[in-house]
């Protein structure tokens, strides 16, 4: 097996999370009072509870490296959460970055950052 890492995720409600992320193509692999594990392909993100959670005020990330982008762009575009600069959750569409990557930019309803990477 591959060394791998997953992000391990704030979520207020993990019914809530697992509704919004299934949208987006995840599956729900696991889950329990204090744990929930989500997975699309060979992506997996993993959330423990922060029922108090600000979603105004989070601090957490990830960077998600990507075969297709566009393919996860386009659930993001259908699953209606909107191309908006301000609000929770929103996404900014893929563009060029000067790093020389491609990145599109997905916030989730609790607040956290999703930097969606295009693989060269």
């Amino acid at each position: 097996m591959a060394d791998e890492a997953t992000p391990n995720l704030p979520a207020r409600d993990f019914s809530a999370t697992a509704a919004f992320y299934a949208k987006l193509g995840f599956e729900e692999d696991y889950r329990s009072e204090g744990w929930m594990i989500l997975s699309r392909g060979d992506i997996t993100l993993e959330f423990f509870p922060y029922p108090d959670l600000d979603p105004c005020q989070s601090a957490s990330s990830c960077c998600l490296r990507l075969d297709d982008l566009s393919a996860i762009m386009a659930q993001v575009e259908a699953s209606g959460v909107p191309d908006a600069r301000t609000g929770i959750p929103r996404y900014h569409p893929a563009a060029p970055d000067p790093s020389g990557l491609t990145i599109a930019y997905l916030i989730d309803p609790d607040g956290t950052l999703l930097r969606l990477i295009q693989n060269d």
